[in-house]
Parts: C-alpha cells; structure tokens; sequence
C-alpha cells in the first residue's frame, strides 16, 4: 500500500517538457535529486514522513499538551485544596508558568514542523507534482502530510502549486506543392533516400523490440461499491443504544407508575434494538469485505506504478484508505 507514488517516475520521463521543467525545478531550488527515481523519491518520502511524524508526537508536544490542560484546570482545582486556601499564589499562581511552559513548547513543535515541511526536497517535490497536473499527467494521490494537513486539520499548510495547463498545439500539414519532373537529380536523390532507409533498417534489425505499458488494472465492481458506501453507516450503534435506553426507561416509567404503556415501550424498543445491532453488524461485514477488495485493487495499482504505468487518480475514498492504511503499517 504504502509503494504507491503520487506519480511514477517513468510517468514524469514522457514528456520532454515536463522532463525539462523538473530539472529547472532541482536547479532553482539547489537540490542535486532526481525525481524521475521512484526507488529514491520513496525513500526521500518515508524519511521526512518518520521526522514530520516524530515532531508531531514527540516528547515536546507531549510535554505542552499536558501543561496546557493542567493550566487551564489548575484555577478550578487549586481552590479546592484544603492546604491552598487563604494562599492565592498556590491555588492560581501556577496555572501562569504552565501556560507559559505550554505555549513556548507548542510554538516550538510548530516551527520544526514547518521548517521540516518546507525542505528544499519536498518543496522541490510539490512543484513537480504541480508541473505533473498541468503537463496532464495524471497524479493518484497528494498524502495529506505532504501539503501540511497533520496538525492543520483540512486545510494544507503548504499546498501543491497551480501552474496553467500546457497545450501543445497542433502541426498542421504542409500544403502540398507541384510534383518535379523526373531527373537526374531526382533519381539520385532517390537513390540516396533508399539507401538511407536500407541502412536504418539493417540498424534496427538487431535492436530489441519495445515493450508497451503495462496494461492500468481495471476497477472491479466491489471496488466501486466500496467508494459508494465508504462514508455510509455508522449510526447503528448509537441508534441501537438509544432505543435500548428507551426500553429501560418505560420499564421504569410503567413500574413506578404503574402504568402497562411502558412495558410495551419495551417491547418494542428492546428489538428494534437488536435489529438495528444486527443491521450494522451485517453492515460492517461486508464494509469490511470490499475494503479488502480495495486494498488489493490498490497494491494491483502500485505493481502497475512500479512497471512504468501512469496510474490514474485515485478517487477520495481509495485516497483515504491509502492514508488510513499507511498510518496503519506506520503503527
């Protein structure tokens, strides 16, 4: 899963344009890397990953995190002490240095974070990627950690440049001209030419026939039915839990008033319940059941990636669970 490249490098070689335009990218920004070389541009990925990773969960972050929350507690518990009262520099006092302490340690993270974000490499990176989308070569997928969405919820950080989208015009025929008389000349050109295209034949004879791309996997259905229903359920449990609540409660309504109606509350909810319980259990299976399909139609994709094909986009769902599952081998 985690072998898929936002885009391949043999995707990248095709064009000579967009060939040209990524080493500009390398020497503007001062970086001696080839980002055609899938196996390095992994490696260059899962390196700063591991660092964004451990700014983000490090023990400062730790550290702020917790004298941020004894701050903010410390004046509604301090009071409350017995040995603090009639001493207001024990029972608030504190809770100004712990804020200090949190907000000095947190700016901290942010700062290695963004300085980690913004290396020249994965800088250079996003600019390739940008380049990518306007020479219309597709780009499967940007990692959220990528463009800085970790510790900014939705919202990139430092987002995939837009560049206009390159056209390449087309050539239009030479209009044809008058037919030369036959000639002296005209035989030896012709001479000249059939020699020419004997030679490059005899040259080409030897030479390896080219292999095609390797073919893109096609979606199968339990893939697509995986994307319609990635984001549906959910609900069957709380559902379930209120309705058993319902139950329990018009037992104890009818008992202490005496009163048959709440009994029959009970019996209805309690099995709607279970129903809903059961609904979602089945739900869930089969949730389950096409994400694994996903999951191999997504490594299927990666071993096309890996043999030269130009994946195509991915769609949100496949995007997720490319995230949910690479933060899954992560641990």
């Amino acid at each position: 899963m985690t072998g898929l490249l936002p885009v391949s490098g043999a995707a990248l070689s095709a064009d000579a344009r967009l060939l040209s335009a990524i080493r500009d990218v390398g020497a503007r920004r001062g970086v001696d890397f080839d980002y055609t070389d899938d196996a390095a541009t992994a490696e260059l990925l899962g390196r700063h990953r591991r660092t964004l990773s451990a700014a983000e969960h490090g023990p400062l972050m730790w550290l702020g995190s917790l004298a941020l929350v004894a701050a903010v507690v410390w004046p509604f518990l301090g009071h409350a002490v017995p040995a603090f009262e009639g001493r207001p520099e024990l029972a608030f006092g504190p809770a100004g240095p712990l804020l200090v302490v949190a907000v000095a340690s947190l700016v901290v993270v942010r700062r290695r974070w963004k300085r980690e974000l913004l290396h020249p490499r994965l800088a250079g990176y996003r600019e390739v990627l940008g380049l990518a989308r306007a020479h219309g070569v597709p780009v499967t997928h940007v990692p959220g950690w990528l463009v800085g969405r970790s510790l900014s919820g939705d919202r990139e950080t430092v987002p995939v440049p837009a560049y206009a989208e390159v056209t390449y015009a087309e050539v239009e025929p030479l209009p044809a001209g008058p037919t030369l008389p036959a000639g002296p000349a005209s035989s030896e050109g012709t001479d000249k030419t059939t020699e020419t295209e004997e030679a490059a034949r005899k040259a080409t004879e030897g030479a390896a026939p080219t292999t095609p791309p390797p073919a893109i996997p096609s979606k199968p259905a339990s893939v697509a039915s995986y994307e319609a229903m990635a984001d549906e359920g959910g609900w069957h449990d709380e559902a379930g839990c209120l309705l058993l609540f319902v139950g329990i409660g018009g037992v104890a309504w009818a008992f202490s008033e005496e009163n048959p109606l709440g009994y029959l509350a009970s019996v209805l909810a309690v099995p709607l319940a279970i129903t809903t319980w059961l609904a979602g259990a089945r739900q869930g299976r089969e949730r389950q059941r096409l994400r694994e399909a996903a999951v191999e139609y997504v490594r299927a994709l990666s071993a096309a990636q890996s043999a030269g094909a130009a994946v195509p986009e991915l769609s949100p769902a496949l995007r997720k669970l490319l995230e949910e599952e690479a933060e899954k081998v992560r641990g």
